[in-house]
Formats: structure tokens, C-alpha cells, sequence
């Protein structure tokens, strides 16, 4: 399996993940509905759950935003330079997303020894391993955000704003 192969066979599972997080997420939060309003009655463990799982949602749209180069950016002053001053400033606005994000990934690991030694846990999934998401998604998230500054961008207009005159 060749490199690109691989790595749209990743960006499927990527994209699976978030549908599957996302129906699941509608699925419990509508059965607790039902659940509330027609029986008065409800499942203990399903709102700490859900809060968990937008967690996750939101990390792995994260990645799949930075995977497509969808992700949030200030991108005023590339409206105004052309050329290589633009692609300087790429590469040192993603190399400074990459630092920040690889910043959360250090500290999401003291978060997580934090809660490593409790015997906490939601619906039978221990705490630390619901928060595991917040330094394994940053550092992946520093990882694809430093690829992205190693690599050409893929077109020279940004994604979601009209060139200024």
C-alpha cells in the first residue's frame, strides 16, 4: 500500500469515527428524551457521556478540519502580500498552530495523570480515558499542522473568504 493509500484509508476512519461519534451522540441524547418526557424516568450515566463524546466529537472535527485546511485562521495579511512573503507567512502561522497545539497535547498529559489514579469513571469507562482525547488529538493535531508548514498549500486562495480588492 502506497503512502497516499494509506493515508486516505485514514482520512475514512477519520471521517467514520466523527459520523459514528455524531449518530451515537443523537441516538443516546434522543432515548433520554423519550425517556424524560414519556416514562419520567432517565439513564444516570448518559449526560456525562454525551459531555464526553462532544469532547471528542469536537477534537476529531478538529483534525479532520486541519486535515482538509478548514481549520480557523487569521488570515488578514495574506489578504495584502503575494508571492513568498505569503507562503513565509504560512509556514510561520502553522508552525506556531503546531507550538500551541503541542503546548495543549504537554498539559492534556498532566490532566490526565491527574485523574489516572481515581477509580472516577462514566458509565463503567474510567475518567482518564475519556480525557484521553485532549493530548492525543493536540499532539495530532501539532503533527498535521506541522506536516501542513512542511508541504505546498493546496490552493493559494484562503478556503472561506473572498480576495479583497
Amino acid at each position: 500500500m502506497s503512502v497516499s493509500g494509506a493515508v486516505r484509508w485514514l482520512d475514512r476512519i477519520e471521517t467514520g469515527l466523527i459520523a459514528l461519534l455524531v449518530l451515537a451522540m443523537v441516538l443516546l441524547a434522543g432515548a433520554q428524551i423519550l425517556l424524560r418526557n414519556l416514562f419520567e424516568t432517565g439513564l444516570t450515566w448518559v449526560d456525562p457521556l454525551l459531555r464526553a463524546m462532544v469532547l471528542w466529537a469536537a477534537m476529531l472535527g478538529a483534525l479532520a478540519a486541519a486535515r482538509d485546511d478548514k481549520h480557523i485562521g487569521l488570515d488578514l495579511l495574506t489578504h495584502f502580500v503575494h508571492g513568498r512573503t505569503r507562503l513565509v507567512l504560512r509556514v510561520v502561522s502553522l508552525a506556531f498552530a503546531a507550538c500551541i497545539s503541542a503546548a495543549l497535547a504537554w498539559f492534556g498529559v498532566g490532566l490526565i495523570q491527574l485523574d489516572y489514579g481515581s477509580d472516577a469513571a462514566t458509565a463503567g469507562i474510567p475518567n482518564w480515558l475519556l480525557e484521553a482525547i485532549i493530548p492525543v488529538g493536540f499532539a495530532l493535531l501539532a503533527l498535521r499542522f506541522a506536516l501542513r508548514a512542511c508541504t505546498p498549500p493546496r490552493n493559494a486562495a484562503p478556503a472561506l473568504s473572498p480576495e479583497l480588492p
